[in-house]
């Protein structure tokens, strides 16, 4: 019975580590593929073992499935496959103020949702806004994270920032006759 526990123990290793593998495939990010690959290695080294072994082989397998698994997490690590060195990922909410995005369902005061550019693994968020009503397709930026579940954003073209403010009031001045007397007055 051990015996045969033994000889079919690097069989199951290569069949759950395949298993894992897939299962990485379908579900990319759910971390699978560092275990899959370290049972997949240690069950492919193990048919290759020498049957001599007899009750230690066990603990070569197991020897082999913490430095496969090592070897694989530092790759994994290493580059980064999913995200770009940690760029596709925010590391909190904060991280979300300022982005742009897409509005994907219109967004009202009470409703909507946005894609944000670069917003993480899932960037699909729920999203509000303080004036209006924004169309589905605008472009739009976050102005409050709002603790990561709910973003409340504004079309970029509805912002205006000082500058913009302070340019419009320059240009209201020039063009406004009265205003142009008053200050030639002034400096005379």
């Amino acid at each position: 019975m051990v015996e045969s526990l033994i000889t079919d123990l690097p069989v199951l290793l290569v069949f759950v580590g395949a298993v894992l593998v897939i299962a990485e495939a379908l579900a990319p990010g759910a971390h699978f593929i560092v275990l899959g690959v370290a049972l997949l290695t240690a069950g492919l080294v193990g048919l290759f073992l020498p049957p001599s072994l007899g009750l230690f082989a066990p603990l070569v397998l197991a020897a082999l499935v913490l430095v496969s698994g090592g070897i694989a997490l530092y790759g994994y690590r290493q580059f980064d496959f999913y995200g770009g060195k940690g760029a596709g990922q925010t590391s909190d909410s904060d991280d979300l103020r300022g982005k742009t995005g897409r509005v994907t369902e219109r967004v009202t005061r009470n409703e909507g949702e946005v894609k944000i550019d670069g917003g993480g693994f899932n960037p699909v968020y729920r999203a509000r806004t303080v004036s209006g009503e924004i169309p589905e397709g605008t472009e739009v930026l976050v102005i409050n994270p709002g603790g990561g579940n709910v973003l409340t954003v504004e079309a970029i073209d509805d912002i205006e920032d000082e500058i913009d403010r302070e340019l419009a009031r320059d240009a209201a001045d020039e063009s406004d006759p009265d205003t142009n007397t008053e200050a030639d007055a002034d400096t005379a």
